[in-house]
């Protein structure tokens, strides 16, 4: 499925953020931001990761929740703590872009309004393609961008390991 900006990238940078270990240093943090071609262009400081990584304990139910209207009350309230103000941007050399805090403001304020802003567009496009792994144990998030929008597990080797134990418990 494709998302506009807002609701696929952000999106999955909100995913990978929940996925993050809770004790993932600035490093890692940041290594995950630029992978999601969010661009801090520096190491993000201890403070900062720290309050991200408390940002992502936050962002978790909005994949985990199965019922819509609990999911819209959290997305509603993470708007409505972040700075989201719709700015048009150009830095970097890039087209102008749309962007939910100014690009002046700190980089935590920035991304909460982005992972916000992009959860709210995935929940109003189609809210079924927020989702937890359903292999027990796992607790992995993802947003599913696939054709069919099935999907129900974080990776092929969770799929797999749920596929084999039921077929072994079939076959025992």
């Amino acid at each position: 499925m494709h998302f506009n900006p807002y609701g696929g990238v952000a999106a999955e940078l909100a995913a990978a953020l929940v996925n993050a270990d809770p004790h993932s240093s600035p490093a890692v943090i940041t290594e995950i931001l630029r992978a999601h071609d969010y661009r801090p262009f520096r190491t993000l400081e201890a403070d900062e990761a720290a309050e991200l990584l408390r940002w992502a304990a936050r962002l978790r139910p909005v994949f985990t929740g199965a019922d819509l209207d609990r999911r819209v009350e959290v997305v509603n309230e993470l708007l409505a703590v972040t700075v989201s103000r719709p700015y048009v941007s150009r830095h970097d050399g890039r087209a102008p872009h749309l962007h939910f805090a100014h690009e002046h403001a700190p980089v935590v304020d920035r991304l909460k309004a982005y992972t916000a802003t992009g959860l709210a567009h995935v929940i109003c496009q189609d809210h079924t393609r927020l989702g937890a792994c359903d292999r027990s144990g796992c607790g992995v998030v993802y947003v599913d961008t696939s054709r069919n929008g099935r999907r129900r597990f974080c990776a092929v080797r969770c799929a797999n390991r749920v596929y084999v134990a039921d077929h072994r418990s079939r076959h025992a």
